[in-house]
């Protein structure tokens, strides 16, 4: 172990099983060393950093209060995780998270049995752990206590909702667990931020109220079905007399909060309290995101994942990108100021990441124009289609992999009245370390069969532009765009805006052996691994040559270009980021079976499995997506 990495009572703790042998005082320090270490770990091996911070000593406490692993932690989303993933018999290996074959980027089952569920996307923990309270209560074990932990951004997702909803009328003793820092990624926003400003119940009214029912019960004289009657009547004469009302109690959710969540003798004392109590609780603390490194603390959102820094000054350590070519999110987000500019029925929309899709461009120059609408995709997509009834032309811009969230929306709210909306899908394919939750593998195979949708990929950063200012023409109905994290081509990226003939694909090298038909920027990486197969070809005195197609469009897919691919070619290689079965490379199948072509058809994409976290790179490789995968193909080809 590095010496930077051991301390005194952290080096001890293997499993939580060894944090609950220390005595109460000592947990202070713990949570000293325990924030230390994450910051030690986080300065050279980038990851979720400002959100592990925050709750140090939430996590401390819940771990020396409850029985884990026997009693279930759920977490949401799982970006605060870190602390956990440590104090959980993976300190030893924690240097290798999120990289290749390493910890995992999010808590899961499949790593260990301290991670009781899924984490990755928001607003499911509270359902899962009525999930789980009532298997317990299924298979009679009255001892284990779930636990569910969701922050006030994911409160906000209509699933965290349903799961109160469900809670407050179906027997349970969970406890759930309001982490209130104001933030999700960007700053909290809605209705939901503020009511939580203004929520407050004192610890003596809560203390005593506890007491009582304890007597109560223990004389016989409060069974469950009075308790409940009791609550009521409580509620409503506390909300009488503070003037103020309390939702989760009007859902007979006992609430308790807020709490200072840098207090962990005080969150031990109330959570061991908590534990006897019957019946589902919210217990609401405030935290601060980033708390103990002073930088993060002033710019929890840029510190939410800041890559590499050092932490002794806080200077975030970055590449000069001066002379790189531009992100497609930064793309996107200049383009749709340029549109919004021009154009004055264009809207924004995205669900809680405007700096992270880079909207926060129009917000800062048109903040009447664009919305942010919270951890809440499915509610940005039929929102947008609201806009669109009544004549607006909305940009709704959700990363690949949370669109999946907003499925039935998409059908239902905007392709059957063909509504002009412009879903851009940022991080389509693979993204790399975050793994498999997000990866935007499906969004292709998952669109594709619904009716009255155009689905687009650019092959570069012009192309986006180009296709964003197609979308907005009038006429267009439900408009999709996908295109990846990271970096364009160009560097003289901004182009004029033209328009482009929607079904079109183009052919960008011809060729008379084998016709390689790609979409979106995979393309480029295409490109190069056919001059290159070429080449060697031509050194070994081979006349072969491939015909490389851009297809832009999966729908409608360009049938024009299909027939003189089927025509003139017996070999064909798709090539897509996306899932296979379903994607391009099924469509191209089914259009040469439909019109009684029959070539060899090979179809490069993700695999039926859900891709592991790793560099971009290495993924596409192990995939057999990336410039080896293609040429190897097309050197099968040459034998068969």
């Amino acid at each position: 172990m590095n010496e930077k990495n051991t301390y005194r009572l952290l080096s001890q703790i293997n499993y939580p099983a060894d944090l609950r042998r220390l005595p109460i005082g000592q947990l202070p320090q713990v949570c000293k060393e325990l924030r230390q270490d994450i910051i030690d770990e986080l300065a050279d091996n980038p990851g979720h950093f400002a959100s592990s911070l925050g709750v140090v000593e939430l996590t401390v406490a819940l771990h020396y209060v409850y029985n884990t692993p026997y009693d279930r932690i759920v977490w949401d989303v799982g970006h605060q995780a870190y602390g956990h993933k440590i104090l959980t018999g993976r300190r030893d290996r924690f240097s290798t998270n999120r990289k290749l074959h390493g910890l995992k980027p999010f808590p899961s089952p499949s790593e260990s049995e301290y991670d009781t569920f899924t984490c990755g996307h928001a607003s499911n923990s509270i359902s899962a752990a009525l999930g789980m309270a009532v298997a317990s209560a299924n298979k009679g074990e009255t001892d284990r206590h779930i636990v569910a932990v969701i922050g006030d951004g994911s409160m906000s997702g209509g699933l965290a909702f349903e799961g109160l909803n469900n809670v407050s009328s179906t027997p349970n003793d969970i406890l759930i667990i309001l982490n209130d820092n104001d933030m999700s990624i960007d700053r909290s926003v809605g209705g939901m931020t503020h009511y939580f400003h203004q929520l407050h119940t004192s610890n003596f009214y809560n203390n005593l109220r506890f007491a009582a029912s304890k007597k109560l019960f223990r004389w016989g004289w409060l069974n469950e079905e009075r308790r409940k009657s009791l609550i009521r009547f409580n509620n409503s004469l506390k909300s009488l007399i503070s003037n103020q009302q309390n939702m989760f109690e009007g859902m007979n959710i006992r609430y308790f909060g807020p709490s200072d969540g840098h207090n962990v003798i005080e969150l031990v004392h109330t959570l061991k309290a908590l534990k006897g109590m019957k019946g589902p609780k919210l217990f609401h603390v405030h935290t601060v995101k980033g708390k103990g490194f002073k930088p993060a603390e002033k710019a929890a959102d840029v510190w939410h994942a800041p890559g590499k820094f050092d932490k002794e000054t806080g200077e975030r350590i970055k590449t000069d990108t001066s002379n790189l070519p531009p992100r497609y999110q930064d793309v996107f987000g200049e383009t749709l100021l340029e549109l919004a500019q021009a154009n004055p029925r264009i809207v924004g929309v995205t669900p809680a990441m405007p700096s992270g899709c880079s909207m926060n461009i129009l917000m800062k120059a048109m903040p009447d124009r664009a919305f942010d609408v919270g951890i809440a995709e499915g509610h940005a997509v039929t929102f947008s289609g609201g806009m669109a009834q009544d004549g607006l032309i909305p940009f709704c811009n959700i990363y690949s992999s949370f669109a999946q969230r907003a499925f039935d929306n998409i059908i239902h709210d905007v392709a059957i009245e063909r509504l002009h909306v412009i879903f851009c899908f940022d991080r389509a394919g693979l993204v790399g370390e975050d793994g498999p939750t997000h990866h935007g593998a499906f969004d292709l195979a998952a669109l594709r069969p619904i009716p009255n949708l155009t689905i687009s990929s650019p092959i570069d950063e012009q192309e986006l532009r180009r296709l964003m200012y197609t979308a907005q023409q009038p006429d267009m109905g439900p408009f999709v765009i996908r295109y990846p994290r990271g970096r364009g081509i160009h560097t003289d990226w901004k182009c004029p805006l033209e328009a482009i003939k929607v079904g079109k694909g183009q052919r960008l090298k011809d060729g008379n052996d084998i016709a390689l038909l790609s979409l979106g920027p995979l393309g480029n990486m295409a490109a190069k691994a056919i001059a290159m197969f070429e080449q060697r070809q031509k050194e070994k005195g081979n006349d072969i040559t491939v015909a490389h197609y851009d297809m832009r469009f999966l729908k409608p897919i360009d049938e024009e270009l299909l027939h003189e691919v089927g025509t003139r070619f017996r070999k064909i290689i798709t090539l897509e980021d996306g899932v296979v079965r379903g994607g391009l490379g099924s469509a191209v199948l089914e259009y040469m079976a439909d019109h009684g072509f029959t070539p060899v058809v090979k179809r490069l994409g993700l695999p039926d499995t859900f891709v592991e976290h790793g560099t971009i790179p290495e993924l596409q490789h192990i995939v057999g997506i990336d410039s080896d995968a293609i040429q190897s193909q097309l050197n099968d080809f040459l034998t068969t």
